[in-house]
């Protein structure tokens, strides 16, 4: 087994030659190298790998690495987590020359479609240039088609790119859109109106896409959208007024009185050394323990051979180094609770890995102590974290789920850094929270028990630090569906010292 430092050295080296790529978790593309950062630390004895973009942000701690078929292949793990996933960065075979031919390509084939299927329209522009002082990068074609005094926004994405850049085209379609409009009002000599978006994404590629179209606003623009099959040439009408199989479906809630219950012994045996640890109901037969969000050890049921019943065992670390918590393991267990809980506070510092860590979880910690801060309709006595919600392949966890006094569900979805994909992220779980409600699913899944629920649509309340606010995020909330009763909370930027609201914005 290497050590954190022959790690880093590994890492390092790879990633000095490589330009560009992609970075994949468990098969699932998570990040673009030509867009994205990374840091690397080996404090504590742990490798921590940080990589961070516009859209996410994700710490791991790397256990193994090796280069094979040009490709890096690590094992790493989120903390506090057992089980190592695969991360893998692989370059692109391409070329700078190469990507730039392929977007170009993907521009003419566009150029022909759009001819052959908008007889009548004059396509104005078609590019796909960088433009950072609006969000464009060159993984998306943009362009006008125009017939007389009106016009649409054309926003495309070619079969090259990664998946999330992919779904991420909702996004830059509607800022297309916002800014076609405004400039076809300062057209004086050839002024016009955009009547709406058409975008394009590559065959079997559309469901988010026309998840998220299904919840812009109707009476704002129109949204059209395809799938293009660049290698037939052929595509195909998408109707974004039907959300189509959305196949979500809950996981039954665990009261975590029973559960804590179930493990009074490991709970007293731990809190010896964490007496302020929060308390995390994993499922039935799992908590953790955690500090300001970071998990630093959990109970679990385990089987023992010869033993008809599972026994409880209190592991901390992970991985490789995870370690069952015994006589002989204490002193370790308690200089781990010590690193953590000196690092791991609001005035901690700030260059510390472990202070970095999980700034999302942090603030999900501190809101769901003073949840009435952020909105004072909201029960503070039911509210869930990290929400396990499925559509299709994805297992998405909703940051928070809360109901007010009147028994109205609350989304609220939570960014401790910029991201300009706040608002249609938190349209991605408002809507799977819409759709149980409107089957009643939430208290048979044991979800606010003995709590009438009102025949309302939720709540969504986006919730960031006010300085962190991407400046895009205005412009999208102006094209969310009416229906979406939807709040923007700014909150101050040393919200780990306490939560306080700078502003609101509603919208809907």
């Amino acid at each position: 087994m290497d050590s954190p430092e022959q790690l880093a050295h590994i890492i390092r080296e790879f990633l000095a030659g490589v330009s560009s790529g992609a970075v994949l978790e468990d098969g699932v593309p998570a990040f673009e190298l030509a867009h994205a950062r990374y840091s690397l630390s080996t404090e504590h004895n742990h490798c921590t790998l940080h990589f961070w973009s516009a859209e996410r942000n994700a710490v791991r701690r790397v256990v193994d690495a090796e280069v094979k078929h040009g490709s890096l292949r690590l094992r790493v793990l989120r903390f506090g987590q057992a089980r190592p996933a695969r991360l893998e960065i692989c370059p692109d075979s391409s070329t700078p020359t190469e990507r730039h031919r392929i977007r170009a390509a993907y521009t003419q084939r566009l150029h022909a479609l759009l001819e052959r299927n908008f007889p009548g329209f004059t396509i104005a522009q078609l590019t796909g240039r960088m433009d950072l002082e609006r969000s464009f990068g060159p993984v998306y074609t943009r362009g006008l088609l125009r017939r007389g005094a009106g016009a649409w926004a054309v926003l495309g994405v070619n079969a090259r790119e990664t998946q999330p850049s992919i779904d991420a085209a909702v996004t830059f379609g509607v800022l297309w859109l916002h800014y076609c409009r405004e400039r076809g009002q300062r057209d004086r000599a050839h002024p016009c109106h955009v009547e709406g978006l058409h975008l394009f994404v590559p065959a079997g590629t559309g469901a988010v896409a026309r998840e998220r179209m299904a919840h812009l606003n109707r009476s704002a623009a129109q949204w059209q959208l395809y799938e293009f099959d660049e290698r037939e040439g052929s595509v195909l009408k998408l109707d974004t007024a039907d959300r189509g199989n959305v196949a979500t479906r809950l996981t039954p809630y665990s009261d975590p009185a029973v559960v804590c219950e179930r493990f009074r012994a490991s709970v007293r045996r731990v809190l010896e050394f964490l007496p302020e640890a929060e308390i995390a109901v994993l499922s039935a037969t799992e908590i953790a323990f955690r500090v300001h969000g970071l998990e630093v050890a959990c109970a679990r049921l385990e089987a023992q051979s010869g033993e008809l019943r599972p026994a409880e065992q209190i592991v901390f670390g992970a991985g490789s180094n995870e370690t069952v918590l015994t006589e002989e393991t204490e002193g370790q267990f308690s200089e781990l609770a010590s690193a953590v809980t000196g690092t791991r506070q609001p005035l901690g510092p700030h260059t510390d890995p472990l202070w970095r860590m999980l700034p999302e979880r942090w603030l999900e910690s501190a809101i769901l102590r003073q949840v009435c801060v952020v909105d004072e309709r909201l029960d503070p006595a039911c509210v869930y974290s990290q929400v396990p919600a499925f559509a299709g392949g994805d297992r998405g966890m909703i940051d928070v789920l809360g109901v007010t006094r009147a028994g109205r569900l609350a989304v609220l979805e939570l960014k401790a850094d910029e991201d300009i994909h706040l608002p249609l992220q938190g349209i991605d779980y408002w809507a799977r929270v819409e759709w149980h409600r409107a089957r009643n699913e939430f208290q048979r899944f044991g979800y606010f028990p003995g709590r009438p629920l009102a025949a309302e649509a939720p709540l969504l309340l986006l919730v960031a630090p006010a300085l962190h606010v991407h400046p895009a995020t205005d412009t999208l909330l102006r094209y969310l569906a009416p229906e979406i009763d939807c709040t923007l909370i700014g909150i101050d930027e040393h919200w780990r010292e306490g939560l306080k609201v700078v502003f609101r914005k509603r919208i809907g």
